[in-house]
Order: structure tokens, then sequence, then C-alpha cells
């Protein structure tokens, strides 16, 4: 796919914006472990509130990224997990990482060159 097709490209746009989205990728790296209950992702995540982490796993099983598991019990037991679909975001999300790990220190020099 040429750059140009990119940035045509809803679908390309639609991958971007998911990633884009700070806490979409930590949630998944974070479901990369396993299943999870709600209070073990955020003790896992820290940083994120409760509200927050609800409207994530929300908007993950929207797009097909995260399944909600609900086991019998009461009360109801519930977990997310990711779906195939979502597994196939890790290996992406991990480049990305290993760019950020790489070259953050620069892209936190320019900013500070910059008064940011």
């Amino acid at each position: 796919m040429t750059s140009d097709a990119y940035l045509a490209d809803c679908r390309a746009r639609l991958a971007f914006d998911l990633l884009s989205n700070t806490w979409n990728a930590v949630v998944l790296w974070s479901l990369g472990r396993g299943e999870s209950r709600h209070g073990e992702l955020r003790e896992r995540i820290g940083g994120i509130s409760s509200k927050v982490l609800t409207e994530t796993l929300r908007r993950l099983e929207f797009n097909g990224l995260v399944e909600r598991r609900v086991a019998d019990g009461t009360p109801a037991r519930i977990s997310y997990a990711l779906t195939d679909l979502g597994r196939t975001l890790l290996g992406p999300i991990d480049t990305f990482g290993a760019w950020a790990f790489e070259h953050g220190d620069e892209v936190m020099a320019a900013q500070e060159r910059h008064g940011g």
C-alpha cells in the first residue's frame, strides 16, 4: 500500500485511531497476559480511573478487540479477554513500544528544546 493510500483509506485511519488512544494500547497490552477482571486490570495498569477503564473496555469490545465474559455466581464474575482480532494488535503495539523505548529520549529532548 502506498503512503497516499494510507491517507485515503478509512481502514488505515481506523487502525491509527485505535492505537492513538493511549489507554486502548495499554489495556490491550495488559490483556495480552491473559483474562483479567476490572480491578486486576486497574492495579496492573496504574494511573487509570475506574471510569476511564470502563469506557476503554467498552470501546475495545465495540471494536471487536476485547470480549466481556460473565461467569455464573452471585455476584456474577465479569472478566475481560482479548479476542483473536485483539491479539493481532499485540505485535504492532510491541513494535511501537520498542520504537518509543529506542527514540523516546530524542522526542523528549526535542520537546524540551521547544519549551514543552
